[in-house]
């Protein structure tokens, strides 16, 4: 999905929520950000400079979570986590230090020497915020991370957003999760076929919009039926012609 006029400030110190529909452009500027598609308009700039002119430095200043995986097999989580490390050009014992560290946190310890191949899709995914994190990047951006965590993991990585803020981090985090955005978030920004149809903090949406959560601001925003109206309708139709 393309995206227009989308056009937002990540600061230092916070969190971003960047929610919308399916097919909302979501990760389609999460393309933008990383690098990985070429906008035909507008630019990204990090402090001030055009990341498209040196790619490959930007990079370096860079962690994320892509919402699909990309993992080779045939390595293990420590193996991958390694090859991370070479790529960002770290320093080997420093690497090393951080690989168990973040390893033995995720619940991986035990895992480090598995190949991918034995992970579930929840472990995968703590190989990938591992990543992420590894290098202490000032920027972060994770587009859906809690696909396959479970609930622990999860509360785990929402408390994570607060921290990797409070140490100055700026941190774009897309997703459908909207309780986690709700409680995580500094600011919201909503998208909707491309557009941006809400930019503010939450608590502002829900008083401007008069609302009790964000998930009903949501609603209002995005949703062009009933979502409870629609869930009813399909539990009826799963009875059609008994």
């Amino acid at each position: 999905m393309a995206v227009a006029d989308v056009t937002f400030t990540l600061r230092e110190g916070e969190v971003l929520g960047y929610v919308g529909p399916n097919g909302s452009g979501k990760s389609t500027t999460v393309g933008m950000l990383t690098g990985m598609v070429t906008p035909t308009g507008g630019e990204v700039r990090l402090w001030g400079h055009r990341v498209d002119a040196d790619l490959v430095a930007y990079r370096r200043h860079l962690g994320c979570v892509p919402e699909e995986p990309h993992l080779y097999p045939y390595l293990t989580g420590r193996e991958h986590l390694e090859l991370v490390a070479r790529l960002r050009r770290m320093d080997e014992r420093l690497a090393a230090r951080r690989i168990d560290a973040l390893l033995d946190l995720l619940g991986l310890g035990v895992y480090r020497d598995a190949p991918m191949t034995a992970y579930s899709k929840g472990m995968r995914q703590k190989v990938l915020i591992a990543a992420a994190l590894l290098h202490d990047p000032p920027v972060l951006i994770f587009d859906e991370p809690l696909s396959g965590l479970d609930a622990t993991s999860a509360l785990v990585f929402r408390h994570l957003l607060t921290e990797l803020a409070s140490h100055g981090k700026a941190v774009l985090y897309s997703s459908h999760a909207l309780d986690t955005v709700e409680k995580t978030c500094s600011r919201v920004l909503v998208l909707h076929q491309g557009r941006v149809v809400a930019h503010d903090e939450v608590g502002r949406l829900r008083e401007l919009l008069s609302r009790e959560s964000l998930e009903a601001v949501f609603t209002e925003l995005v949703c062009g039926a009933d979502p409870a109206q629609t869930a009813r309708d399909l539990a009826v139709a799963m009875h059609l012609g008994a």
